[in-house]
């Protein structure tokens, strides 16, 4: 996108900007010899990416970068698959079922969300994980799905092809009307006012990622809970929960929250290998899903096909982990991601994200031409800053951070907004980098 002859003007106002120091000792230890990783150096912890050093990674929410142990995890299995593919993948896939490598993943989802490991679906995305619950949830004729006005376009197009399929219907609501002033207790008074008889699940995001807010799920559950007391099991109102950018951020547990469907990601701030998420669910939730793709990870299904029969017993995760091949070096070096989490810590990681997008916040605040969309709160936001400049296009701005070595974004939404996004590879000077480029715009 060309710049007007303002924008360039700007760009060449802070082309002398460099990127932190931190930053550029962390690239030397990339370069030079092999490093312990310390876990507690943040340093160190930014010498496991590949990151160039000549850029300051700001949209941390998009497509992670691999830490050096996924990446050597990867590397490890596409080679034994290609010295060997069938062997490989029989012995790891379908020979004996306490040697399937899949279920390693699973363990390893299981005790970040706090849950157990036959709770876990494996797929590739959030998209995946919403679109398989949706439309494997058998609704009623009449019944309906209750929404916000916030959800991104994955979410609501998988509760729209679910109600056209069912013959249901679909209703949005807005949880907020500042998001800057976001209170969780109005939030959940929304929904609550909002529930009708006919309605059977209510969509919500965890983290909105067109404005940073994050929504209090637990006191969504909470509430409806209270509602479900007076219902029969069959309307029972359902929690169905897109995850993506609390999973890897808040230090909460999934499986304690009280949603009863969660879908995330694991390429995003899990930093685990592209084309992976997971989808957690109780099993008594999961029996309430119909298949949607045939699963190559459950053996009563197959040997049901074999045995020209049905498969006998309530769906499971595994019955809805869809099948087909899939890049499996990718999927079972999720177990890696997940691991370099514990190593740091997860409340560490909040800590880290939340104090780094915190300066951010407090940063645009100050501007007189800035007008900030994420709340200053942490307990209300998570890793995502929106904000607009006055007399700027979000798109624009996005693209003049670019010229200057800060990688931005604007929001996909009808309404977009520039984002800038901080996670654990990232240092202050490289957020102060980003907000004298914004500064300079006033």
């Amino acid at each position: 996108m060309s710049l007007s002859r303002p924008e360039s003007l700007v760009g060449s106002e802070v082309k002398g900007l460099s990127v932190g120091s931190a930053v550029a000792e962390g690239a030397a230890e990339q370069t030079g010899p092999p490093q312990v990783f310390d876990p507690y150096d943040w340093r160190s912890v930014r010498a496991q990416f590949l990151l160039s050093p000549d850029l300051a990674h700001l949209s941390n929410f998009y497509f992670a970068s691999n830490p050096t142990p996924v990446r050597d995890a990867i590397t490890r299995y596409r080679r034994a698959f290609d010295e060997n593919p069938h062997d490989f993948l029989d012995d790891n896939m379908f020979r004996r079922d306490e040697d399937m490598l899949w279920r390693s993943v699973c363990a390893a989802a299981a005790e970040y969300v706090g849950g157990q490991p036959s709770e876990i679906a494996l797929t590739s995305s959030t998209t995946m994980g919403l679109a398989l619950f949706y439309n494997g949830l058998r609704l009623k004729p009449g019944q309906e799905i209750l929404t916000t006005t916030h959800e991104f376009y994955p979410h609501y197009e998988a509760i729209r092809l679910a109600t056209e399929k069912w013959g249901a219907s679909m209703r949005k609501i807005p949880l907020y009307e500042s998001s800057l002033n976001f209170s969780a207790d109005e939030a959940v008074d929304r929904i609550c006012a909002a529930v009708r008889p006919n309605t059977r699940i209510v969509g919500v995001p965890w983290v909105q990622s067109g404005t940073g807010v994050r929504i209090p799920v637990a006191k969504i559950a909470a509430a409806l809970t209270g509602l479900n007391r007076n219902r029969d099991e069959e309307d029972r109102i359902l929690l169905v929960v897109d995850g993506v950018h609390g999973f890897g951020v808040v230090d909460e547990d999934v499986a304690k929250m009280g949603c009863d469907f969660f879908s995330a990601g694991t390429h995003k701030w899990i930093l685990g290998p592209r084309g992976t998420g997971i989808a957690w669910a109780k099993a008594d939730n999961w029996a309430l899903v119909q298949p949607t793709i045939p699963s190559l990870m459950t053996k009563e299904t197959a040997d049901a096909w074999r045995q020209d029969r049905r498969p006998v017993g309530p769906t499971e995760a595994a019955w809805v982990s869809p099948g087909g091949f899939f890049a499996y070096e990718h999927q079972w070096a999720t177990v890696e991601a997940f691991r370099f989490h514990r190593q740091i810590g997860r409340k560490r990681i909040q800590d880290r994200i939340a104090e780094l997008n915190s300066q951010i916040k407090e940063g645009l605040a100050a501007m007189d031409h800035v007008t900030l969309h994420t709340p200053l709160d942490p307990e209300l936001s998570a890793g995502i800053v929106c904000f607009d400049v006055r007399g700027y296009k979000p798109q624009d701005v996005a693209q003049i951070l670019r010229t200057n070595r800060v990688v931005a974004n604007s929001t996909p939404y009808g309404v977009p907004h520039v984002r800038l996004s901080a996670g654990i590879v990232n240092f202050p000077e490289e957020i102060e980098m980003a907000l004298r480029v914004i500064r300079s715009l006033a």
